[in-house]
């Protein structure tokens, strides 16, 4: 079986004066403040929350 693809997403803005549920959506990508970063599975779920916040995040592509 292949590995998975890893992306890296971090918080570059604050979710204060943001709408809940781009609030919900940092919680659930494991961010708490800004300059957090965690890494993920590339799975579709996981793009499809990153597409619902690009603008108070970065993301890049783990090379393991």
């Amino acid at each position: 079986m292949a590995a998975e693809k890893t992306i890296k997403v971090t918080q570059i803005k604050s979710g204060i004066g943001t709408k809940p549920k781009h609030r919900g959506t940092l919680r659930a990508l494991g961010l708490r403040r800004i300059g957090h970063s965690n890494e993920l599975p590339d799975r579709p779920e996981i793009r499809g929350m990153i597409a619902r916040v690009p603008h108070l995040i970065t993301v890049e592509e783990v090379a393991k």
